[in-house]
Parts: structure tokens; sequence; C-alpha cells
């Protein structure tokens, strides 16, 4: 009951001290688009909306199980100046939805409020306050009629009548709260045509990720043709002619069995380097602040190294974010001229955030090749994104986001320099 209540005055609070004096200030910023302050303006706000929608999802899904998933489009990659981010709120429904939604939700919180909290209130009232407050004080007015009409049958009647509406503003709290979270979700919720870009781009990313791992499996059975494979069978060669030459060349089957211990030490580097290839073996063990850490240290500058990441993510999502970094790595030892880097690593709002950075010359250009290509498309795999900031002369900055949960939480964050 008293959660209901608690619960109901939250709703009132949030549409009226923050989604009511949103909408008002959306309005005039958007009127003040002309002016050149709305340009800035806008975005700002409805960012500010979003929190409050984000805020309404969340109270659905932990007071009434209704789950209300986010339908914003994703920020496109290559940076937003004030122009393209304007124009990148306002072309997305959900935010005209949202706008909707706010003033919608200032009555409807009102109703929805009272129906939660108030029917305890005036029923306790009813049945702890005013009839006895009437005994004592000889005031006749109840909560439901005028007791000193009525006398004892009206006294009694004024408590059971109480009794019954406090007792049913528990169930009528829950079903009020879920008829909000359902209205809530019939406007904040993604649209069927927005479900339907969505299927789209997951049926071309899974397209990009079925290719990309039949190039990676071709690559693989490549290294192990002709690499360990081809060195294996030369190391059964030499051993069975060291076995033939034993009683009559004993020196050159010592020979041929050096050359086999060798080729085997030379087999098991290629394996090593193979399988490190895949799923480095750091990355399993020590997670993604020691992988990154560790590749840090093997590169041919200074790279300042800071994450924070409370737990680990699932073991795909942490391979895609490790070879995402190692390639951006890559890139800036091969054609950036840095002599210094930084890697961030974080997570927040249910995205793994990373952002690399270098000091080099600048005019990194993701259309430009393939490497920068590939990582979007891995990313892509994981619904995630990449914008790439190098402007001619520097620096190059790289944001990347993968949406992620993280589990087996961490005692503390880590940083340093690799």
């Amino acid at each position: 009951m008293l959660v209901n209540l608690l619960r109901g005055v939250a709703q009132i609070v949030l549409a009226f001290a923050a989604g009511l004096p949103l909408f008002i200030l959306a309005v005039l910023s958007i009127a003040f688009i002309p002016l050149g302050v709305g340009i800035v303006l806008v975005p700002g706000v409805f960012q500010a909306i979003r929190m409050v929608a984000d805020q309404q999802r969340a109270w659905a899904s932990t007071w009434s199980g209704v789950e209300i998933p986010s339908p914003y489009r994703p920020e496109p990659p290559g940076g937003l100046g004030p122009f393209r981010r304007l124009r990148w709120v306002l072309a997305d429904p959900a935010t005209w939805r949202d706008l909707v939604w706010t003033l919608l939700n200032v009555p409807i919180a009102l109703v929805i409020g009272v129906l939660a909290g108030g029917s305890a209130v005036y029923g306790l009232e009813g049945a702890l306050v005013a009839p006895w407050v009437a005994q004592i004080t000889d005031y006749g007015w109840g909560p439901f009629w005028p007791l000193d009409e009525y006398g004892l049958i009206g006294f009694v009647g004024c408590l059971v009548l109480g009794t019954a509406m406090t007792a049913a503003s528990v169930p009528l709290g829950r079903v009020s709260l879920k008829a909000h979270a359902v209205f809530s979700r019939s406007l904040l919720a993604p649209t069927r045509g927005a479900l339907a870009e969505r299927v789209q781009r997951l049926t071309e990313t899974r397209s990009e990720t079925v290719d990309t791992s039949a190039a990676e499996l071709r690559r693989i059975e490549r290294d192990l043709h002709d690499g360990a494979q081809a060195r294996l069978v030369a190391l059964s060669m030499n051993i069975g002619l060291a076995e033939e030459m034993m009683k009559h060349d004993p020196e050159m089957a010592q020979r041929l069995l050096a050359e086999a211990r060798e080729a085997s030490g030379t087999a098991l580097t290629e394996l090593r380097d193979l399988v490190r290839g895949i799923h480095p073996p750091v990355l399993a063990e020590r997670g993604l602040d020691g992988a990154v850490r560790a590749l840090a240290l093997t590169l041919p500058l200074p790279v300042d190294v800071h994450v924070d990441l409370p737990g680990r993510a699932e073991a795909p999502v942490e391979s895609a974010a490790y070879f995402a970094v190692a390639e951006m790595l890559a890139n800036v030892v091969k054609h950036s001229g840095a002599r210094r880097a930084w890697i961030q690593i974080e997570h927040s709002g249910g995205r793994l955030l990373m952002i690399i950075g270098d000091d080099g010359t600048g005019g990194a250009d993701p259309a430009g090749g393939s490497g920068m290509h590939g990582i979007e498309r891995r990313l892509a795999a994981f619904d995630g994104t990449m914008a790439v900031t190098s402007p001619p002369g520097g620096p190059t900055v790289v944001t990347m986001e993968l949406p992620c949960a993280l589990s087996s939480p961490k005692i503390s964050p880590s940083s340093g320099t690799g």
C-alpha cells in the first residue's frame, strides 16, 4: 500500500516536475531554430526528454513487468556537428513520440497517481481518522457521508467502507501502475516501421557476419595447410627416415631427429599463433582489461591505457571488442606516424565504450581501407557502432560502442601506461 502510494507520487512528480517543463522547453527550442539558438538547444532538450522516457521504461519494467524497448536510432558514425546532430534528433520518429508522451502523460500520470495512492489515503482516513474524530469532537462530516445524521450505522459503515477501500487500494494500485505502463509502451516502444528497419539491419549484419566468418575459416584452413600441417608432415617423414637409418647410419638418424625436434617446436609456435588469432588465451584468462594491456605492451610506441570495467562481457562481445581495438592499434602503428596513443574503455548505460586515439598525422577515412570497414562489420554484428574523427594534422580519435551487459564484478578499475 505504501509502496503504491510512493510510486504514484513518483509518477506525478516525473510528469509535472520533469515532463511538462521539458515539453514547453522543447516547443520553444524548436521555435528558436530559425534564430540559431534552437540548433544547439533542441538536441540537449530532447536528450533530457529521452532520459525521462528511459526512467519511465525502467519503472514499467521493475514495477509492472512491462518491457519497453528503446526505439532510438543509433548515432551515425563519423562524428556529429551541430547541424548533423539536429538532423539526427529531429529525423528520428521516436523523438516526436517522446514529445507527445510527455504532454499526454501529465493528466494520465495524475489520474494514475491518485488511483494508485490516493485511494489508500482516503480509505485510511475513512477508517482510522474521521469516525473517531467525529466521536471526540462531535464534528459531523465523515469522508463518505455526514456522520451526525446516521449515528451508529454511519459510524460503522464508515469504518467498513474505509477498511474496504484501504484493502482494495493494493490491487487497484498495481492495476493502475500497469495500465500506465501499457499506455507508456504504446508511445515509447518501437513502431512496426522501426522494428522492420531493425530486422533489415540485423539481416544485413548477419549476412556480413556470415561472410566474415567464412573468410576467417578459409584463412585458418590456409594457415593450417601452409604452416603447421606441412611442418607436421615433414616431421612425420623425418621420424620415419630416422627409424630406417638408425641401424645403418646413426649419425644421419640423429641429424634427422634433431630436425624433427626443431620442426615440432616451429609447428607448436605456429599453432599457438593461430589459436591466439582466433581467441587469445590472455583474453580468456584475464579479460578485456588484461588482454588490451598486454597488447599495448607489444607496440613500438607508448600507449596510455585506462580501463574501467566493473565486470566482464560475454565471450563473443569481449572477443569482438579486443580484435577491434587490436586492429585500430595496428592502423596506428602502420599509418599514423604517431609518437603516442591512448586507449579508454568503460561501461556505461548498458554499452561498452572504447576510445582509441593517437597524435599522428590524421586523415583516417573508414571508407578508404578494408581495416576500418572490417571493424565496422565486426561491431555491426553485435549492433555496435564506430565513429572516426581524424582531421588533417591529427589527432585521430576513434569511438566504438557495443551494447552489452557485464557480469562477475571486479574489485576495482585499473589504469596505466603500456
